[in-house]
């Protein structure tokens, strides 16, 4: 099968309040500035039960994402390395992903750190961090090898 599966179009649920102007105000992965996810009132109903989480998933578009190319170099590695092995917020669906955590929720704001959205990013989804399922013992880094990541 190739591109011609077309998704039904994507919701934005709300909006993020962040630290962050532009692109290259954003640290990668977001380090421990505080930012607010504000979930449109009409979505807020499936915040119940949200609060009990230490963390999230979020899912963003990168709205201010320009284009992309197959090959990337990274912070980490000077050596270009294919799109799909890199963390590149220019890609051909902008989609960004972040684990937060949740400091607080008020109402239909979460306040979480660790998102390394632009102020004004929209969201897409949220899911709860349960770490029975998500954290995977037997990973491995890749082309990273064993390189010091700095965030």
């Amino acid at each position: 099968m190739q591109g011609n599966i077309n998704a039904p179009g994507i919701k934005f649920i709300g909006l993020i309040h962040s630290p962050y102007k532009t692109r290259y105000d954003a640290p990668p992965q977001g380090k421990g500035n505080v930012s607010e996810i504000e979930v449109f009132k009409e979505y807020a109903e499936g915040l119940q039960d949200v609060g009990g989480f230490s963390h999230l998933h979020i899912f963003y578009w990168l709205h201010e994402s320009n284009g992309y190319h197959f090959s990337v170099t990274t912070p980490w590695d000077p050596n270009p390395h294919g799109l799909f092995a890199t963390r590149t917020p220019n890609r051909p669906n902008p989609l960004g992903y972040s684990v937060v955590e949740l400091l607080e929720r008020k109402g239909n704001v979460l306040k979480v750190t660790g998102l390394d959205a632009i102020d004004g990013t929209p969201v897409i989804d949220i899911k709860p961090y349960i770490p029975q399922i998500d954290s995977k013992g037997n990973a491995t880094n890749g082309w990273l090898g064993n390189k010091e990541i700095r965030c």
